[in-house]
């Protein structure tokens, strides 16, 4: 595979890629997410990921949970729509699934559903370590035609390749346009300076971000963003992109009144804020 030098994800080219919305708006035209996770313990992985997925833009969202006793209303964010998890799925243009899921038969069968769909797809966390260890789910997402992300950590990636974390963080580049190439999807591998591999063999690095942003939480934020701005139109690299350098963008401003302590949650309003800021200030 020809090794390339990554090109560096400018503000200048992504704060444009969001389109100014008509005067005649409604949420229909903004697309709607399903977001699939949430096992016990988890459900805020899932419900992180939904409320980012919602305040970066996206029309309607659902979060699909598992867990037995996970909540009917998020009282923070009653805007979104909660379901228990079964075999039937809210209609969605885009699914996000993987965020607290567990690794279950139940999670399989719903990953299996999610592969086989016409949605666009963004897979994280517990999606990916499922692929590592079922070659028919592997079989599937490399068949799949459809829009799909990946968006592993060091060693999600690492399960995925069948290799060792140490060896991924070796060759990083080499790493990223492997996941692309092996699977046929965009992929983002997290981490000081987040490499961004496209299916047509390009590879930019993100350099926003910063140490606060080590905190719980926020993969699960940055796979809502990808996720609620490929409802939105966006194709699934210009989603990529923009997601990627505002999550560290969000985090930088952040930082520059608390380095340490920072949340998830406060990450995705500070996301939006930034977003709208870079729409007005295109279209004034």
């Amino acid at each position: 595979m020809p090794i390339m030098n990554p090109q560096t994800i400018e503000q200048s080219d992504v704060a444009k890629l969001l389109p100014k919305r008509p005067v005649d708006s409604h949420k229909g035209m903004y697309g709607s997410v399903l977001v699939i996770g949430g096992a016990s313990g988890m459900a805020g992985a899932a419900i992180l990921a939904s409320r980012a997925a919602l305040k970066i833009g996206a029309g309607i969202v659902h979060a699909m949970l598992l867990d037995e006793n996970a909540p009917s209303l998020d009282f923070m964010q009653p805007e979104l729509m909660l379901h228990r998890a079964r075999d039937e799925f809210p209609s969605s243009t885009t699914m996000l699934a993987g965020c607290g899921m567990g690794k279950d038969a139940f999670a399989q069968r719903l990953l299996l559903k999610a592969l086989r769909s016409d949605a666009s797809l963004v897979l994280d966390a517990d999606a990916l370590n499922l692929i590592a260890i079922h070659e028919e789910l592997r079989k599937i997402l490399i068949s799949r035609r459809r829009p799909t992300v990946l968006t592993p950590h060091p060693a999600e990636a690492a399960r995925l390749m069948g290799c060792s974390t140490e060896e991924v963080q070796k060759d990083r580049c080499a790493s990223a346009l492997r996941l692309a190439e092996t699977f046929g999807c965009s992929t983002v591998l997290k981490g000081y300076g987040s490499l961004c591999a496209l299916r047509d063999g390009r590879l930019y690095i993100n350099k926003t971000g910063n140490p606060g942003m080590s905190a719980p939480g926020m993969g699960d934020t940055l796979s809502g963003m990808i996720a609620g701005l490929i409802a939105q139109g966006l194709n699934m690299e210009d989603a990529l992109l923009l997601a990627v350098h505002l999550h560290g963008a969000a985090g930088d401003e952040l930082a520059k009144k608390n380095a340490v302590g920072m949340t998830a949650g406060e990450l995705a309003d500070m996301a939006r804020e930034l977003l709208s800021h870079w729409i007005s200030k295109r279209t004034a």
